[in-house]
């Protein structure tokens, strides 16, 4: 992997980064330039021209998810990532034996463990810490052992976040997905709270926390505006807003409603 930008370090001090100088961490996950590219074959686009170019546009680290079925990102774009990114690379994926393996050969700076369904267009939910803790401790403890940075795709209910707290994990991702769908109103203003909760509750048990799924232009800026989020994870809205404005003036714009709403702005 290539010498670390000065950002990378923000990912290494977790909550302590957050508190201390406000910044949140984006995350660009490339998924979706790969999805174009497979549906007609070919190398073009290019997901690891797509992450250095996320990089130099504001992206704090790139996030890529290497489904068992390889229907995006695949072996070969992870190889290339880690030989060409300079931002940490943050690998999301299912808990098999298979994956685990790629992970400990490739050492990326982090793995999020995510459920994941072959019939699924995109992952519907988070993974049932709670319930699946006998599962789950063998590839934690692995990866952690190996030194990398464990995070565990969750929804905002406090016992997964305290199942995910007693199985070691340091960084919890909540699923943003279902507040994102909600229409505007009551009924999201209730997701939002729950997600609020979550946040200070894995702040309150010494987890880092991050959020993601589905966020967009009009879906970020509450989600930003919560103080103990250390990270937001973003792809497929700026994926399809790249097609109509550029990859780096989405992300920038992404970027500044981000910083806004971290330093209590409107934009």
């Amino acid at each position: 992997m290539g010498k670390p930008s000065s950002r990378s370090g923000t990912f290494k001090q977790g909550l302590a980064v957050v508190s201390a100088t406000g910044h949140l961490r984006l995350g660009v996950n490339v998924d979706h330039v790969a999805t174009v590219r497979n549906a007609r074959g070919g190398a073009h686009p290019d997901p690891v021209r797509a992450a250095l170019l996320a990089a130099e546009a504001g992206a704090d680290g790139i996030t890529a998810h290497l489904r068992e079925d390889r229907r995006h990102i695949s072996d070969g774009d992870i190889e290339r990532l880690m030989s060409q990114l300079r931002v940490p690379l943050n690998l999301e994926m299912a808990a098999t034996d298979e994956m685990l393996k790629i992970a400990l050969r490739y050492k990326p700076h982090a793995v999020c463990l995510v459920p994941e369904k072959r019939e699924e267009r995109t992952t519907e939910g988070g993974l049932d810490v709670a319930g699946q803790h006998n599962h789950l401790a063998p590839y934690v403890r692995e990866l952690a052992g190996a030194g990398i940075r464990v995070s565990l795709f969750i929804e905002a209910e406090l016992s997964q976040l305290d199942a995910s707290k007693s199985l070691g994990a340091p960084v919890v991702e909540l699923h943003t997905g279902l507040y994102c769908e909600t229409p505007v109103g009551p009924a999201r203003a209730k997701q939002l709270k729950r997600l609020e909760v979550a946040a200070a509750h894995a702040a309150k048990i010494g987890l880092e926390c991050h959020a993601g799924h589905g966020l967009g232009f009009d879906t970020v800026e509450p989600i930003a505006a919560i103080p103990t989020l250390a990270e937001l994870n973003i792809g497929h809205f700026l994926v399809g807003e790249a097609i109509f404005v550029g990859f780096a003036p989405a992300i920038a714009r992404m970027r500044a409603i981000m910083d806004a709403a971290r330093a209590g702005l409107s934009t």
